[in-house]
């Protein structure tokens, strides 16, 4: 193995390993997409709470997966790091959403008949932000999943 080929392989478990131990950080906060229909001011400002630490945990993750891509192929780190800037975007529209429904926490009553067109639009936008993170984030994770077969798998062994 040249030196070169030796210092990449280095350098691809220091990544790695501090990607690994992301991942048990972010699997240890456990954030769930699904979207509970519960009128409560207290409930929707934890559950802020617990996606601003899941999403910022989320982005050193997927900061550090770049990392690593960077490391052998520069072309497709460049693309996932584009989908690692869509993942905060997405992030940052989801926390939008969830502060006016704080803010209103009536929204999420499913007993109010009376509900305007408004409150029925931010319950439709909490669905669709929450499904359009949780595929994208998945998309994420397949990408890198494909990558580490195609080029890490044999550098990492």
């Amino acid at each position: 193995m040249s030196p070169d080929q030796e210092n990449l392989k280095k350098s691809a478990k220091k990544h790695s390993e501090k990607l690994a131990n992301l991942g048990m950080e972010l699997g240890k906060i456990q954030f769930s997409y699904k979207v509970e229909r519960k009128p409560s001011k207290e409930y929707w400002q934890k559950r802020i709470d617990d996606f601003k630490k899941y999403n910022e945990k989320g982005m050193e993750y997927y900061n550090q997966t770049y990392s690593l891509m960077n490391l052998v192929n520069k072309e497709e780190s460049q693309i996932f790091l584009l989908s690692t800037s869509k993942f905060r975007q997405l992030g940052l529209k989801l926390i939008e959403v969830m502060e006016k429904i704080k803010e209103n926490p009536s929204i999420m009553d499913s007993k109010d008949k009376q509900q305007s067109k408004w409150s029925k639009e931010i319950r439709e936008q909490i669905t669709e932000h929450s499904n359009t993170c949780i595929h994208h984030e998945k998309d994420m994770n397949t990408s890198f999943r494909e990558f580490y077969q195609k080029h890490l798998k044999k550098i990492l062994e």
